[in-house]
């Protein structure tokens, strides 16, 4: 380790975090974790070189930079004001990075409250999935001050392969929030439009040999339609219930703007009505097969 990288924090190292924590101590980062409910990647990140802590003050206190890796704001409130949070156990000047997909105006709140305090923040969600996250190639969209974003880019860069900075805090959930309202937009359109071609007598094989290279080909679609097609349950490892959330602050963020936003609406709906029904912890490709038995057919060739 030299002695010229920053000491790193990392809360929550679940699907996305365990990648990301595995990169920066392995890049030479002095790194402490705090204890997850899956103790298999604590365990295995500890094996590598990280310590644990059993609190976020503990973990504050041995850190410059911490980087959250929740579920949303809600959580980052707790790790970051509740009883033993990181406040609590923060050096001056320490940098909390919000990695999760948060709605924006709380992480402008939370930001004010900490500067107060004389520690900073930042937020940088993500982009890719949990292979990219082992991989290092993640994408990050940044808000911070540009002098925290200079002091943290060398960290972030650690796990990402492309770093954006889009401002002050705050922008980088907003920029978020865009981003899923389009891929969840995505994931909707495709469960839709596989049941009604199943409906028509087009199967998921043929309407995938039109679709795949041409214009309307991505990433997104080309992992959505491997569980389609695979049955690949890990193929995209991002539940109904986080999808949910999402687009339901993004429907926050319109509403105080004064934006009407019913397309945003309907992708809401999409996502809220399996998760009512029990689903909320299927992967986002099965909303494919949520809407299709709700028309009574199958998408996996069996009927």
């Amino acid at each position: 380790m030299t002695a010229t990288k920053e000491s790193i924090g990392f809360i929550g190292v679940g699907l996305m975090g365990q990648g990301m924590a595995r990169n920066l101590v392995d890049k030479g980062f002095p790194l402490t974790v705090m204890g997850h409910r899956n103790r298999k990647p604590v365990e295995e990140l500890v094996a590598a070189g990280a310590r644990e802590a059993k609190t976020p003050k503990e973990l504050a206190e041995n850190a410059t930079i911490i980087f959250l890796c929740v579920t949303g704001s809600a959580q980052v409130e707790a790790v970051v004001n509740g009883p033993d949070g990181i406040v609590a156990g923060a050096k001056p000047g320490t940098v909390v990075i919000d990695c999760s997909t948060s709605d924006p105006t709380i992480t402008v709140r939370i930001a004010q409250e900490l500067e107060a305090k004389g520690l900073h923040m930042a937020d940088a969600p993500l982009g890719g999935t949990p292979a990219q996250a082992a991989l290092g190639q993640l994408s990050s969209m940044v808000g911070a001050a540009p002098e925290v974003f200079a002091r943290i880019r060398p960290a972030i860069e650690a796990w990402a392969q492309k770093v954006t900075y889009l401002g002050p805090v705050g922008d980088g959930h907003k920029m978020k929030l865009l981003n899923n309202f389009l891929s969840m937009g995505y994931a909707a359109i495709y469960a839709e439009a596989l049941t009604v071609a199943q409906k028509i007598g087009i199967t998921p094989q043929t309407f995938d040999s039109v679709l795949r290279g041409s214009r309307m080909d991505c990433g997104f679609y080309q992992t959505f339609m491997q569980y389609v097609l695979e049955r690949d349950r890990d193929a995209h490892k991002f539940t109904l219930v986080n999808a949910l959330k999402d687009v339901r602050y993004l429907e926050s963020v319109a509403n105080a703007a004064g934006v009407p936003n019913p397309v945003g609406n309907a992708i809401k709906n999409a996502f809220a009505m399996p998760v009512a029904a029990g689903r909320g912890d299927d992967y986002v490709p099965m909303l494919s097969d949520w809407v299709a038995s709700q028309n009574g057919i199958s998408l996996d060739g069996k009927g």
